[in-house]
């Protein structure tokens, strides 16, 4: 299996210090977040991942390939979509798309496959022949994504790709992410819409200034911010009552009022909340709603990181 491993990298520009020992690994097929404030050295990172920068110190392989060492190989492995969309104003998409493939040296029959594979791929059909300057950005952004995708990338590196795009354009672009990951393509993202990192990730890597503060499954990364299962519960009747009740149930750490509801922190698993459930009920209290609350890459974020930047 295709595997991605950045190992201690550093990057210094002048006396600042953009990566300071950076170590993350993940495969293909999966979706990692890369979540940080701006300046925090994602694009750093990913520039050095695309080979369009060096370290200063450390290495990144990608299927065993070091990066730095062997840029022409990586550039066949890797798509990159900067956050910089394309401006050009006196080419077509399709015209801009064909000449990426002739870079990668694509010929014949198959250049002309694959224009018609990331074009049908990225909904770009309709506008093969639109001047770029005409498109909206969320356009552009599609016709970033066909370019990076042209040569049939096992990696890609995506730097703020939902920055400035309306809904639509965003649900798209998640869907054709969850694709790419179905088609075993590795997925680095870095973004600052937290929620909908969520919704398609397998994984985050969190920096702040230069530094990971915690990577890996989001699962596991959730565990480690929160290792006690909160509920959130919603009494019929009186909510002070029920909070007094749960205070001297067994395993119960903490209880805190939150307008009717209660956020209770449980030691236990999910079996303790069933049995918590089953504890109040049979006590007479009426639940209107009992829940297990749920941890965010949102939450996680705010919980680990400061907002300073270098």
């Amino acid at each position: 299996m295709l595997e991605i491993k950045v190992d201690n990298l550093k990057k210094n520009f002048g006396a600042t210090q953009a990566l300071q020992g950076v170590s993350f690994q993940f495969h293909a097929g999966q979706i990692f977040g890369f979540v940080g404030p701006n300046g925090a050295g994602k694009t750093t990172c990913l520039r050095i991942l695309a080979a369009l920068d060096e370290p200063s110190v450390g290495e990144a392989y990608i299927n065993g390939v070091a990066v730095s060492q062997y840029p022409e190989k990586i550039h066949h492995l890797v798509g990159f979509v900067p956050d910089l969309l394309p401006e050009h104003s006196d080419i077509t998409v399709h015209e801009y798309l064909d000449f990426f493939a002739r870079a990668y040296k694509l010929k014949g029959s198959l250049r002309k496959q694959r224009l018609e594979g990331v074009e049908t791929f990225t909904r770009l059909n309709g506008l093969r022949d639109k001047l770029l300057k005409a498109l909206s950005k969320g356009m552009k952004q599609r016709v970033s994504l066909a370019r990076a995708l042209v040569h049939d990338p096992s990696v890609l590196l995506l730097d703020e790709p939902a920055a400035g795009l309306d809904p639509r354009a965003r649900i798209e672009l998640r869907e054709l992410l969850k694709l790419l990951a179905a088609q075993d393509k590795a997925i680095l993202i870095s973004s600052h819409i937290l929620t909908e990192l969520t919704e398609i990730c397998d994984g985050a890597i969190i920096i702040e200034q230069g530094k990971i503060l915690r990577s890996g499954a989001i699962s596991q990364l959730i565990r480690q911010d929160r290792p006690h299962l909160c509920l959130l519960v919603r009494s019929y009747d009186n909510p002070e009552e029920l909070g007094k009740l749960l205070l001297e149930m067994p395993k119960v750490i903490a209880v805190r009022p939150d307008g009717r509801e209660l956020r209770v922190e449980l030691a236990g698993d999910e079996k303790d909340g069933c049995d918590l459930l089953a504890a109040l009920v049979h006590k007479g209290c009426r639940i209107a709603e009992f829940k297990q609350q749920q941890t965010d890459l949102e939450e996680l974020f705010m919980n680990l990181t400061t907002g300073e930047v270098q």
